[in-house]
């Protein structure tokens, strides 16, 4: 269709000099026949005659849609009845197909601004407006050409359509309330810039001019600017945005006394079921790799798709095929499924499924907030006010109001985090973690976690006054076992720092506590515990402490459910808990079932942990896994099919075992009774 729509209705209008129709291209796609054209176009002349307003600043651009719609509803009606005496005459039938398209793209707009945040509507209202502008020019065009005396209309039908073209003609500007309250907008951002904290009163007429006046709609319009940002959906008007999103979580707090949704505030929206898992994605929502909830979906060459940490796992250990197909693939470029990416944040927002971004859309939007000083004097404000209400709560339920915040603030951004730790929210925040109430006990937890993250914040939360205690009180009476996992995800966190490492592992209760999480927890729980005690048994001084505690028994226990356990298992041998892995029934017949099975992760820490048993115990470990049926074949494809360091520490697992074998020959043994070919493959004696 051409760009020019009176060029292409003059065109469509004009008759044809040879008599033939008129060329393809003067017709656009539309409805088959004339029936079905006016039922079109009354439909959506109904549709829009009732839109509803996205925000109350866009009202009156909105009501000259619908009251011109409305006209022309009454006329496309009238029209139906001639069509049903007949076919339209070409000429009419052309520029109402034109018509149709107008008001498609009227309705387009509409959808568009109902999917936008208000607060991004508000500051590209000039450009809404201007777009809408040319939209009624083309309709008052196109009804201004269409051939009304051929249809035989009603005078009174005639002077609807006349009435609907002068109201399109007669666009009004920008009105000067909207022109305002977006100036009134950017003049906040500004203040809090210069680190003027706005005025209660003023804060809350704006945002109730925007149509933000209630808790949901301010965090509905947070997690859509969020959203907007990471989309790029608007470059000019970004750094606005993002300095938007912290006024308004400014906002949330101080004009709506941090209230939570019910989901918030209701165990079981949040998928906490006491005694039970956080609900189970559905499959498509699972990598096929690794089976877990993929964070960022991304499509390969063959058109299926994978979490891109996985699958960026798969392809650096040399591999160039398709994990679920065995296809080879053309290449390895991964395209992003922003699709089903979509469908997983909306599934766990509804079942409160904490969804983090990929890497590189968290730093890129961290970044952006690191340079947006409106957006950082926001947050400041936010923490100063939310650790100041928190230390004048009263009850569990006004804390957990706070609480819920200060979590939602340090989730992203370490100046967020910093803020909130030099406000003084983690001595608060301790005590709470003995709370009754289990929304309380689960925010408490979680802002720790989020807050932990931030090295400052790993002192101050470890030199707080009974911390190790409290985290190892919700690890044992936690009341859900979302707060307990992620108590076990905060040991993780504070064990990256070598002497808060040493001290939580020399704490019997800590590592006591996480066994039990390990033997008795969810999947989920499971898999946190397990990395926490990796960090743990990563310091020698722990893992006598480890050992006593029945880290080596619970871990060979999930060797085949929990990839981590073999890189437990490997830890706790190669700093002292050889002979303790070696003396448990099975053990290392499960090593190698590890090594045969396991994922590629799971492979290469099972195959260490064995050349580590070896290395230590010597002869009697290299019995142990020499005695294993078709362990040398297990040896021999890994060192074909492995990763880099699975090659690697199965051709030395490999070494040992022929070492072994030519020593049992030499003294006139045949391990086990089988003599020395047997045991090791032709290929491997021969390497």
């Amino acid at each position: 269709m051409s760009s020019n729509p009176r060029a292409v209705a003059v065109a469509a209008c004009a008759p044809s000099s040879s008599g033939s129709s008129s060329p393809a291209f003067l017709t656009p796609p539309s409805p088959s026949d004339d029936g079905e054209l006016l039922r079109s176009l009354h439909r959506l002349a109904r549709d829009l005659s009732v839109v509803e307003t996205p925000a109350p600043f866009m009202r009156a651009a909105l009501a000259s849609i619908s009251r011109r719609s409305k006209l022309l509803a009454v006329a496309f009606d009238d029209l139906l009845m001639c069509a049903a005496a007949g076919d339209l005459p070409r000429s009419a039938s052309l520029c109402l197909r034109e018509v149709l398209l107008v008001l498609q793209r009227f309705r387009a707009v509409v959808a568009d601004c109902s999917a936008r945040s208000r607060m991004r509507l508000l500051l590209q209202s000039d450009e809404m407006e201007e777009e809408l502008r040319e939209l009624h020019h083309d309709l008052a065009t196109m009804l201004d050409l269409l051939p009304v005396v051929e249809l035989g209309l009603a005078d009174d039908v005639l002077d609807v359509l006349a009435l609907a073209s002068r109201q399109c003609r007669r666009i009004s500007p920008v009105p000067e309330a909207e022109q305002a309250l977006k100036a009134s907008v950017l003049s906040l951002i500004h203040e809090i810039e210069r680190e003027i904290v706005p005025e209660r009163e003023r804060l809350e007429n704006i945002l109730e001019e925007v149509g933000i006046n209630d808790p949901v709609t301010c965090s509905d319009e947070i997690e859509i600017l969020e959203r907007e940002i990471g989309d790029r959906a608007s470059e000019k008007w970004t750094s606005s945005m993002i300095a938007l999103v912290g006024l308004l979580r400014y906002a949330k707090c101080v004009l709506f006394s941090a209230t939570l949704r019910p989901a918030d505030s209701n165990s079981k929206a949040n998928g906490e079921v006491e005694g039970g898992e956080p609900p189970a994605p559905p499959s498509d929502f699972r990598c096929p790799i690794s089976l877990d909830l993929m964070r960022d979906p991304v499509v390969v060459a063959s058109g299926q798709t994978y979490d891109r940490e996985s699958i960026d796992r798969w392809f650096s250990s040399g591999k160039s095929t398709c994990p679920k197909t065995g296809q080879v693939l053309a290449n390895l470029e991964l395209v992003p499924n922003k699709a089903l990416k979509n469908l997983i944040c909306k599934w766990c927002r509804e079942n409160g499924v904490a969804m983090e971004a990929c890497a590189a859309s968290k730093s890129e939007q961290a970044q952006a907030m690191a340079a947006n000083k409106a957006a950082i004097e926001a947050a400041r404000m936010t923490a100063s006010f939310l650790v100041k209400k928190l230390s004048v709560s009263s009850s569990p339920d006004a804390a957990n109001r706070v609480v819920h915040e200060i979590r939602l603030l340090s989730k992203s951004g370490s100046e967020n985090r910093a803020f909130v730790g030099e406000a003084g929210a983690v001595p608060l925040l301790v005590p709470m973690l003995y709370s009754e109430d289990a929304g309380l006990q689960l925010n408490a937890v979680t802002a720790l976690l989020n807050l932990s993250i931030l090295e400052t914040n790993k002192k101050r939360i470890m030199h707080a006054d009974g911390f190790v205690e409290a985290i190892a009180h919700i690890m044992s009476s936690g009341a859900t076992w979302r707060a307990k996992e992620n108590a076990a995800t905060a040991v993780l966190s504070l064990a990256s720092v070598h002497s808060y490492r040493r001290r939580l592992g020399r704490n019997q209760s800590v590592v006591e506590k996480l066994v039990h999480l390990v033997r008795t927890g969810p999947t989920s729980t499971k898999k946190d515990a397990l990395a926490a005690l990796l960090a743990l048994a990563s310091e020698r001084e722990n893992v006598s402490k480890l050992v006593d505690a029945g880290v080596a028994e619970v871990t060979l226990s999930a060797i085949s459910k929990e990839e981590t356990a073999a890189a437990v298992l490997a830890a706790l041998a190669k700093r002292g808990g050889a002979e303790a892995i070696v003396n448990i029934d099975g053990a290392v017949a499960r090593l190698v079932a590890e090594m045969r099975r396991g994922t590629d992760w799971a492979r290469e820490n099972a195959t260490a942990a064995l050349v580590l048993l070896c290395r230590r115990l010597g002869a009697p470990a290299v019995a142990q896994v020499m005695a294993v049926p078709g362990v040398e074949w297990a040896i021999w494809d890994l060192m074909g099919t492995g990763t880099d360091r699975a090659r690697r520490k199965a051709a030395s697992l490999g070494r040992i075992c022929r070492r072994w074998a030519a020593a049992s020959a030499a003294d006139g043994e045949r391990g086990a009774g089988c003599p020395v070919d047997s045991v090791v493959p032709p290929a491997m004696m021969a390497s």
